[in-house]
């Protein structure tokens, strides 16, 4: 990755547009051609994501989510300047992408989906949307620990890939219950700029916890060194510790 933070900043904020543009776009255009089966919403925010992912991983790992983020920096692998920067160009990424969606499509089609905004289901209360969105986002942060952060990780060069087919699957179930958004500024765009606030907490806590425990969890089961292994063999009878290991 690229060591100036400002063109990884700039990689952060166009991976979060994106994100954002097609998938409050894809939301409005379902509407506006009357398409209720989730499928072209789920595929176009994965499919958003495993080409940004793919194409600008390099430079800044390929965020796209103050979420992620965040679970980078609980495990210290991205300083807190850094991680501040991301949040910043993520979420002025998002603000844009809403603000253009609103401007360049027909009024109209924008404000009945609510500018794409997430939200609630018939039947679904805040507190099980905060946890629905925690395991949403429990799941796309556990693959992207697991295919772009772990060394060993079978699909690491097609991380991209996997982690756009978690968002795919996550919204095809999520969609009508919470919106799936598994991000804070997937919610924050819209938010924003259509002023829509309702239950807003719940797209913020949500990723965040589940977030936090994908990635501290995988950093402590598969990423933290292990015991070093003792000199010597069974055979041998020598079973002592490494130079530096306590005895």
């Amino acid at each position: 990755m690229l060591e100036d933070p400002f063109r990884r900043g700039v990689a952060e904020f166009i991976g979060a547009f994106t994100l954002i543009f097609i998938g409050a776009g894809a939301a409005v255009a379902a509407n506006a051609s009357h398409d209720t089966t989730l499928i072209g919403v789920a595929v176009a925010n994965g499919v958003a994501i495993a080409v940004m992912v793919s194409s600008l991983g390099h430079i800044s790992g390929g965020h796209f989510n103050p979420a992620i983020t965040f679970g980078f920096l609980i495990t210290r692998r991205i300083k807190p300047a850094l991680a501040l920067l991301y949040w910043v160009a993520q979420f002025g990424g998002a603000a844009l992408a809403a603000l253009l969606v609103r401007n360049l499509l027909p009024r109209a089609s924008s404000e009945a989906v609510n500018l794409g905004v997430p939200a609630l289901g018939h039947g679904v209360d805040a507190s099980s949307g905060f946890l629905l969105e925690a395991i949403f986002t429990f799941f796309l942060v556990w693959v992207v620990f697991a295919t772009a952060v772990d060394p060993r990780g079978t699909f690491k060069s097609i991380a991209g890939l996997a982690i756009g087919l978690t968002i795919t699957i996550d919204v095809l179930f999520g969609g009508p219950f919470t919106g799936a958004a598994m991000n804070p500024a997937r919610a924050f765009g819209p938010q924003l700029v259509g002023d829509h606030w309702s239950h807003a907490w719940v797209w913020y806590a949500g990723p965040v916890l589940g977030g936090v425990v994908a990635a501290a969890m995988y950093e402590l089961l598969y990423l933290r060194p292990g015991r070093p292994e003792p000199v010597g063999t069974p055979e041998s009878g020598v079973d002592e510790p490494r130079a530096g290991e306590p005895v």
